[in-house]
Parts: structure tokens; C-alpha cells; sequence
């Protein structure tokens, strides 16, 4: 089979690789993500992706145009739902690419983070998929987390301390940001 694996990074691609790999389907990366900010950031995870597809002898399609402003503008006024359209944005042109280079499937390392909305991910997916007339495959590669994270260090990858966003480098680093919205709940 074979399988376009988006990848948000370097150290989240490590694990699933891997185990598509050991389940003998051709893996094609893409790297398409536009919601990563700062702009140095996007070009710390970009070398860090270009270490791992040295490593592993993993060929990724990368999109290397920072594409915040259109990540932003769909975004603003719909924070509540960002991680939603952040989602659409990505897979949806992974799903395309998928389509384009003759993929029987798709898939993403989104599936990897603990703290993704597997559920969300894969009713999109879904969706996508038929839009596109390419499968979706699903593996919750959760399972290997600690194993992912561990072969990322062993490698001296880069690795990042949120998800990508603005939004989400505001909650990982805001003390009082975090504080106000516990208030909130």
C-alpha cells in the first residue's frame, strides 16, 4: 500500500514511520503546515524533518512557504474552533497530494500527540477521504508515544514545546493566561 503520512514534525513522524513501514506499506511524507508560529519556529521543525528524513531514508514533500497569514485569517474571531480548522487546512491538502500522486491512502502524525482530538481528526478525515477518493487509514499511534520520543532524542532532533500555533505557544508559556481560563471552567 501506498501512503501519504503527513507530518506535523520531525519527532512526531519518528514512531508511526516506523510502524507503517513494519506493516510494509510505502510511506510518502508531506509537510504542509501553515499554523506554526514563530516564523523561526517553522524553520527549526523544518531542519528538524530534514535530520529525520536523512535518517530514515524518509522522502517528504515539503511545503516550505510560511503560510501564516491564510492560517491566521481563517482563524481569527474562531478561536474556539481552531484546532478544527487547523485540521481542515492540513489534511485537506494532504488528502489532495494523496489523490494527486496516486496514494491508495492517507494518514497523520496528528494521530501520535496525546493531545489532538483523535475523534475530530477522523470524522475530517472521513470526509476527506471521499471528497478525494482516497482511503483514510487510522492507527492510533498513541501506543508509542514514549518509544517516539525516545527515538527522537536518540536522533538530537529538535523538539518543540507546544503544538505550533500562536494560540498554543500562548497557553504553554502564559502562566496568567492559564490561571484566568481554570477560572473560567
Amino acid at each position: 500500500m501506498k501512503i501519504v503520512l503527513h507530518t506535523c514534525c520531525g519527532p512526531c513522524a519518528a514512531y508511526p514511520l516506523e510502524q507503517l513501514r513494519q506493516k510494509g506499506m510505502d510511506v510518502q511524507g508531506f509537510f504542509f503546515n501553515p499554523n506554526i508560529h514563530p516564523f523561526q519556529e517553522f524553520k527549526r521543525r523544518l531542519a528538524a524533518l530534514d535530520d529525520l528524513a536523512a535518517e530514515m531514508r524518509y522522502e517528504v514533500e515539503v511545503i516550505r512557504e510560511y503560510g501564516l497569514k491564510e492560517y491566521m485569517r481563517r482563524v481569527v474571531f474562531h478561536e474556539e474552533n481552531r484546532c478544527g480548522i487547523c485540521y481542515e487546512m492540513r489534511l485537506s491538502r494532504t488528502a489532495e497530494y494523496a489523490a494527486q500522486t496516486g496514494a491508495d491512502a492517507f494518514t497523520t502524525t496528528l494521530l501520535y500527540s496525546k493531545y489532538q482530538n483523535h475523534q475530530q481528526i477522523c470524522q475530517l478525515a472521513e470526509q476527506l477521504a471521499k471528497q478525494y477518493s482516497v482511503s483514510f487509514y487510522y492507527e492510533d499511534f498513541r501506543a508509542g508515544w514514549q518509544e517516539g520520543i525516545d527515538r527522537s532524542i536518540e536522533m538530537g532532533l529538535y523538539r518543540q514545546p507546544y503544538c505550533g500555533c500562536i494560540y498554543s505557544e500562548q497557553e504553554r508559556y502564559d502562566k496568567k493566561w492559564r490561571k484566568r481560563q481554570r477560572k473560567l471552567l
